[in-house]
């Protein structure tokens, strides 16, 4: 068992890791930076330190301020949450060289599924259906990548190998654009990643997004947890999460799930991981893999009652995993509300004095946030404050509790996205199920 953790996030996500902590008995190190030193999980970790100034790079992206973090109050493991340095191998194998524990998988696992062309090599080598496509970077040869895209068919798109996030992606409709295209994504790519590799797949025009929860411990155990369904989209980022994902067969369902379980012992996988797909026409399509725990966890948690975070820690502990796939059952449905400090219409953030917080409660409901009356939430962050989830026996009930929640959640002071979540979950498609990622944006007007 690990003796004391090291929480390398702030917000939601760090005061939930907090609560697992406390559950096994395992003491906890805050870090923020100035202006995060009234946050909730900084008020109830054992310690607290102050690793620099408010912008990210000079405190939670900071790797020497977190290792001497570490350090001085005898933390044994850092836990990165999501976001910041979660997916960072280089953070990975500091972390570890400077003889603490990652609570995560190894830095060269993080680096082969964070290239996108080299993990879906290896998803496709491990048996997980992938797009159609390039099978690895462009080359200079003009002719060989016009040979491809004729075999793939229009529309395609342009990807960098190291993009995420929805950047670094161009849609290409005809052959005369493609060469162009694929010059000015190269280049954005160079600009923002440091890296011009792009590769090229088949462009599905109206998917589903559908992801697998993995666990596995590194010893040659892994096991699913099920899907979620993350299609309800704005600009490439979530805003609403359903588990299971409805109208997907049982037998493909399967099927997949079992491809990346497989994929997991393949590669040596260790911790809590996600693979991400493109679901369309009955077919899964394999686009990355998140190698770390998600946002929308809790609605995986709420149909198979497992703790997701407890058991990263365990793992990362050296212990096996404390479940098989057999102990594993999704039963009924749950959902989960992204819940944002920003203009429901407008989307432009709104921090500020959280003059009154009231949170909905009743049978299946979680509130997963770090606010409480009287917080100012700062400029200077990702403008998530919390989430909500329901659960309950099926996807109507589930859904019924959903806007009763909404209806009860109460944060006066700063604009949030409360108007847009209650008017989603009211919404006609949504309700009957299986939308796709554009269904949100068209409903805006975008």
């Amino acid at each position: 068992m690990l003796d004391k953790v090291l929480i390398a996030n702030r917000g939601e996500i760090a005061l939930r890791i907090l609560r697992a902590c406390k559950e096994l008995g395992i003491k906890t190190v805050a870090v923020h930076s100035v202006v995060d030193r009234d946050l909730m999980h900084v008020k109830l970790a054992d310690e607290s330190v102050c690793i620099g100034p408010n912008p990210s790079p000079q405190s939670y992206l900071n790797v020497p301020a977190l290792i001497a973090a570490c350090e001085v109050t005898d933390a044994t493991a850092i836990h990165p949450g999501y976001g910041f340095l979660a997916e960072n191998a280089d953070f990975a194998e500091q972390v570890e060289q400077s003889g603490f524990v990652f609570i995560g998988p190894k830095a060269d696992v993080i680096r082969l599924m964070g290239d996108k062309v080299s993990a879906i090599q290896a998803m496709k080598k491990a048996g997980v259906p992938t797009v159609p496509g390039s099978d690895g970077p462009l080359t200079d040869d003009n002719d060989r990548t016009l040979e491809i895209a004729r075999r793939i068919g229009y529309p395609v798109i342009i990807k960098a190998a190291a993009g995420g996030g929805g950047r670094g992606m161009r849609v290409v409709k005809t052959e005369a654009a493609l060469l162009n295209a694929i010059y000015v994504t190269q280049s954005e790519a160079k600009a923002a990643f440091g890296d011009a590799t792009v590769y090229l797949e088949k462009f599905l025009e109206n998917p589903r997004h559908v992801e697998i929860q993995v666990l596995a411990d590194g010893q040659g155990n892994a096991i699913h947890l099920g899907d979620r369904d993350c299609s309800l989209q704005r600009r490439h980022q979530k805003v609403l999460e359903e588990a299971p994902a409805p109208g997907i067969p049982e037998d493909i369902r399967q099927r997949v799930a079992e491809s990346c379980v497989n994929a997991c012992k393949v590669i040596g996988y260790r911790g809590a991981g996600t693979f991400e797909f493109l679901y369309e026409n009955g077919e899964f399509y394999f686009i990355e893999m998140n190698t770390r725990v998600q946002v929308e966890h809790p609605v995986t948690e709420m149909v198979t009652g497992i703790d997701i975070i407890r058991e990263q820690l365990l793992i990362a502990g050296g212990q096996p995993l404390s479940i098989t796939q057999e102990d594993v059952v999704i039963k009924g449905h749950a959902f989960e509300c992204r819940i944002n400090a920003e203009d429901a219409k407008t989307f432009m953030p709104s921090p500020g004095l959280v003059k009154h917080y009231h949170a909905p409660g009743g049978l299946g409901i979680r509130i997963d946030s770090h606010l409480y009356s009287g917080y100012t939430v700062p400029p200077n962050y990702d403008s998530m404050i919390g989430k909500v989830i329901a659960y309950g026996d099926d996807r109507e009930i589930a859904l019924n509790r959903m806007r009763q929640a909404l209806d009860e959640l109460l944060i006066d002071g700063i604009r949030t996205n409360i108007a847009l979540q209650k008017d989603l979950v009211r919404d006609e498609g949504f309700r009957i199920g299986g939308v796709n990622i554009h269904y949100l944006e068209k409903k805006l007007g975008m």
